[in-house]
């Protein structure tokens, strides 16, 4: 759609260089198991500066269904372990990456401290390496700690996988929700019911913060709803084989999410902070927040006794079906009315999605995000509105503040899952806009 070019991502920044970053963060077991196999020291990597539509590579994650009994498994494929508690270990069992000794199952793979804390840097900074050997290195004790590319694509034929990372981020949320759980455990065990302690009011700065994002979001949904009439009209005729249909159908969607992605850009600039950051830094949040704040404005505008999702206005109304006719697999449909389904049963508030999209926006465990401190002070004051604002609309509901925080590394993993379509949706030559490309890194 030509009315609908990608201008207003170039307000935030054109292009960024990763530069070089070195490993570090080690934990304690991993330092004495590398000291103790290796006597060489951990060596810096550096990746050439791209372009902006260069920058980041998302490498989809191949499921494919367990194997049963009597199905062969494919020489070199990595056998998928069945879920439940892990085998005993006998210890004699080696590291399926480098070959050293085991330490247990990591990340769904039989692996040692080092390799097990080598990825697990290498996915929460969003990490890229460069083999000097065109990634032809054998992998081994020795190898692991020259060249990184070589581990790290190891890791992953060995059947390492992502989705068990968990993020700086989530690890963080998933401690205060269980300690929000203790304290909600702790005031349940009172015999005599107490009365509900006096509830201290937002603070003015908090109360015009809310006010604002709300005004902020009722802005920016305003423009969606004129641009509205520039989007391709949704076909129709009901012939699955139609070509041509088909074609306007994703056209139908894809303005759609370009309005979506438009919207989120001119809220996030209006963040009190957000131009504060540098341009690298404000790419690098919109980046990676811009799937999971759509899926949050899809799920506040989901009609459970429909079971569709509403756009602006009832003529853009979408069910399931509509969803598969555009294009999208049932392995992403199924998770986004699942999730929006889960959000509803919250009944949040206008004030309670905007405040959980800032939150999300300042997230400082974003790939290639450089000043992780300024985004932190940046996300605060939003978390503690948050909060504050859910104690006092619901004195009763101790859990729902780490409810609703939870539901942020929920969006993790639909975001992993929308990454995979994106790579579907290429496999079936179905070109993205510009911006979306651009958003979603999809080198063309």
């Amino acid at each position: 759609m030509a009315t609908l070019s990608a201008t207003d991502i170039s307000d935030v920044g054109h292009g960024e260089s990763l530069g070089c970053v070195t490993e570090e963060g080690y934990s304690v077991a991993e330092v004495k198991h590398e000291v103790h196999s290796s006597s060489s020291q951990p060596t810096s990597f550096c990746s050439s500066p791209n372009e902006l539509s260069d920058s980041l590579v998302m490498e989809p994650i191949d499921i494919k269904p367990e194997p049963s009994a009597d199905t062969p498994v494919a020489e070199g494929q990595p056998v998928k372990r069945k879920k439940g508690p892990a085998p005993k270990m006998l210890g004699n069992e080696v590291c399926s990456v480098c070959g050293d000794k085991a330490s247990g199952f990591h990340y769904n793979v039989l692996s040692c401290e080092g390799c097990k804390g080598f990825f697990r840097r290498s996915v929460i900074k969003g990490a890229q390496y460069v083999c000097k050997n065109s990634g032809r290195c054998e992998m081994d004790m020795y190898m692991r700690r020259k060249c990184q590319q070589c581990r790290l694509r190891k890791c992953r034929e060995a059947g390492m996988l992502e989705q068990c990372v968990l993020s700086e981020e989530q690890i963080r949320l998933k401690k205060m929700k269980k300690q929000h759980e203790d304290e909600a455990g702790r005031s349940s065990t009172v015999a005599a019911p107490s009365p509900a302690p006096e509830v201290a009011p937002l603070a003015p700065e908090q109360q015009e913060m809310i006010e604002k994002l709300v005004s902020m979001q009722k802005q920016c949904n305003k423009r969606s709803f004129i641009d509205r009439l520039k989007v391709t009209p949704w076909p129709q005729s009901q012939d699955p084989m139609n070509r041509e249909v088909r074609q306007q159908r994703f056209a139908h969607f894809t303005e759609l999410a370009i309005m979506s992605v438009q919207e989120i850009v001119d809220f996030a600039k209006q963040l009190p902070g957000f131009l504060e950051l540098t341009r690298e830094d404000q790419i690098a949040l919109l980046k990676t927040s811009t799937i999971e704040i759509m899926l949050l404005e899809t799920s506040r505008r989901y009609n459970p006794s429909i079971e569709s999702i509403t756009f602006l206005t009832p003529d853009f109304s979408y069910n399931k079906d509509d969803f598969a006719k555009a294009g999208l697999q049932i392995e992403f449909i199924n998770p986004i009315f699942e999730f929006s389904k889960g959000m509803n049963d919250l009944h949040l508030d206008e004030a309670e999605y905007a405040l959980l999209i800032a939150i999300n926006i300042f997230s400082a465990d974003r790939p290639n995000v450089q000043d992780h401190d300024l985004v932190e002070k940046l996300q605060q004051p939003y978390v503690d509105a948050l909060h504050s604002y859910i104690r006092i609309k619901r004195p009763n509901d101790h859990l729902m503040f780490p409810r609703m925080l939870m539901k942020l590394v929920s969006l993790r993993t639909l975001s992993s899952v929308h990454s995979e379509q994106v790579f579907a949706l290429r496999l079936q030559d179905k070109k993205l806009p510009p911006l979306l490309s651009e958003i979603w890194d999809v080198h063309e």
